[in-house]
């Protein structure tokens, strides 16, 4: 069974509820890999599938995308963490010349791409992996982050490179303990509903929060 195939018989397609424009290839309770445990998914050589999943700061990232096209029409873009390219794909409905999905788990842009084809948008989202820590980001617009901020380190370590780029950058976040509080300022906030599987409440607030400097 290579990838593509892997990835259709352990997920459904579904329209997250907050973006319900876009459909992915989910993990849900009726799904195996919803089930799988860490053991399985290490002997069949699969990281922890965070691609799986409509994170709340993704899908309130897409909702504002979707709400206000002006913020991506005609740019060039990149989408860190993109998991299964929920912003990434919302940028291009919202008009976004061309978006970059990049995230460090190879298997994201197999379904990121996979998910791209589902919503028509696989022509203006290349699926790149690779480290955001590191990533040369001058050749954007405008830089997406949805619901990347879960070790201190890291996040630390991406905000000081996102300081550094000259193009502007939304976060989408439920306010995790390591988004990055320096320098940023919130400009919408939606209720999105989740699972208990994968956040503490079924109901989660979750913010879109623009860096505006030191």
């Amino acid at each position: 069974m290579d990838l593509d195939d892997f990835i259709r018989a352990n997920t459904r397609i579904e329209a997250p509820k907050l973006v319900p424009e876009i459909r992915l290839h989910l993990a849900t309770e009726l799904t195996p890999l919803w089930h799988a445990t860490e053991s399985y998914l290490n002997r069949i050589n699969i990281n922890a599938p965070f691609w799986a999943f409509a994170w709340v700061g993704g899908q309130a990232l897409a909702r504002y995308v979707l709400d206000h096209p002006q913020t991506v029409a005609g740019l060039r873009l990149v989408d860190i963490g993109s998991g299964g390219g929920i912003v990434a794909i919302a940028a291009v409905l919202a008009g976004a010349e061309h978006v970059t999905a990049l995230d460090i788990d190879p298997v994201a842009a197999t379904v990121c791409r996979m998910n791209a084809g589902l919503n028509g948008t696989a022509d203006r989202i290349a699926c790149e992996t690779a480290d955001a820590i590191t990533y040369d980001f001058g050749s954007f617009d405008l830089i997406l982050v949805g619901d990347v901020c879960y070790t201190r380190g890291e996040s630390a370590d991406l905000a000081d490179h996102l300081r550094e780029a000259a193009a502007p950058v939304l976060f989408g976040d439920p306010g995790r303990q390591f988004l990055p509080r320096r320098g940023i300022r919130q400009v919408a906030t939606y209720t999105v509903e989740t699972s208990r599987e994968i956040e503490a409440e079924p109901i989660t607030e979750a913010g879109v929060w623009r860096m505006v400097g030191l």
